[in-house]
């Protein structure tokens, strides 16, 4: 969309426990930078999939959730899980089923350091962003369970690697790393022991590497990496792996810098052929559900995410600028060492961002 006067639809999926909280309060920012812009509306539409929905219907999502939500620009999506549902169906029936579903295949998730980092390093050093691949790997879903509950039963999951799926990530990964200034890549891998899938992974990512003679790139096993990205934090700036190794390692990433609520992540679809899915990583928290005390950073990190997905660069950065200013000036929740609840750290960004006008 361009010119003045355009309008974007998102589908507002908050989900179970502080999803709820953390969305509201990223809507409360996005309106606020379409107004400080001037140029643009956002139309948020309600969406109530999530536990409650599964409890009533048996489902997390509908039959046509696909086609309900190619209906929207893009959706914010808050977080999914239940102490009385397993995290395994939770998260397979809804979060994963809509990332498989709909090929949201490149995984983004950024790190940059607001406040005090947790680890004695220069906060400029912790300015990340790691690409993940997010529709096969070790979650693709293939394996099984048989003789159930006996002392022989066997649970399998099959990790999958396609030349297809390593591919696109990597030529995602390398054109990411060499859109960025020092356009350096590491590519993670545990190729010496897993002997097949890695392998395939490795070889792909040194033939797609030949296509960016401009991105300087190095490969790290994934345990060897956790070591680097503790003790040589400036040695790190683009990172790929796959759909388990960059789960883990971003929560890593983002506890480094300050605090799992802090994190955003982007599930694109890079072709647009589906809308992409924006959320906070942390997770539904139900221990301090309703407390009011969810640090709203990673759920208004998202959303500017989209706004610069959907072309609102421009507002995207103000955001950004409004959440770097409150954390320097210490208005920000509990995990981060401040004493603000989630409506309070909304309210102050909101503020910051009036501002900057």
């Amino acid at each position: 969309m361009s010119g003045p006067g355009r309008s974007y639809r998102i589908a507002s999926i908050p989900g179970d426990g502080i999803g709820i909280e953390v969305i509201g309060a990223a809507l409360e920012v996005l309106g606020a930078a379409a107004r400080q812009s001037g140029k643009y509306t956002i139309e948020a539409t309600h969406i109530q999939w999530g536990t409650t929905f599964y409890k009533e219907t048996g489902s997390y999502l509908p039959k046509d959730f696909q086609s309900t939500l190619k209906k929207y620009d893009a959706v914010l999506f808050g977080a999914v899980g239940d102490p009385d549902v397993p995290d395994h169906i939770s998260l397979w029936e809804l979060l994963l089923k809509m990332r498989g579903g709909m090929q949201l295949y490149a995984n983004i998730r950024p790190i940059r350091c607001f406040t005090r980092p947790r680890l004695d390093a220069d906060p400029s050093h912790l300015d990340w962003l790691f690409v993940r691949e997010n529709s096969e790997g070790e979650y693709a879903g293939h394996g099984g369970r048989s003789h159930v509950g006996q002392d022989w039963e066997v649970a399998t999951d099959t990790n999958i690697y396609t030349r297809h799926g390593v591919r696109r990530i990597m030529r995602f990964a390398f054109k990411a790393a060499s859109n960025r200034p020092r356009k350096y890549l590491t590519v993670v891998s545990k190729s010496n022991a897993l002997r097949n899938g890695l392998v395939l992974w490795d070889e792909v990512a040194a033939e797609v590497s030949k296509d960016f003679p401009n991105v300087k790139w190095d490969k790290e096993l994934v345990d060897a990496m956790t070591v680097r990205m503790v003790q040589k934090p400036w040695t790190i700036d683009t990172i790929v792996g796959t759909n388990l190794h960059i789960d883990i390692l971003s929560d890593l990433a983002a506890a480094l810098a300050g605090s799992i609520g802090i994190a955003s992540s982007a599930n694109l679809d890079p072709d647009r052929k589906s809308p992409s899915v924006f959320e906070p990583v942390h997770g539904s928290a139900f221990d301090i559900m309703g407390k009011g005390i969810a640090n709203p950073i990673g759920a208004i990190w998202a959303a500017a995410d989209m706004l610069a997905w959907l072309g609102e660069q421009e507002s995207a950065d103000a955001i950004m600028g409004a959440i770097e200013r409150v954390c320097k000036e210490e208005k920000v929740t509990a995990d981060m060492g401040g004493e603000l609840n989630t409506k309070q750290a909304a309210a102050a960004i909101c503020e910051a961002l009036s501002a900057t006008k």
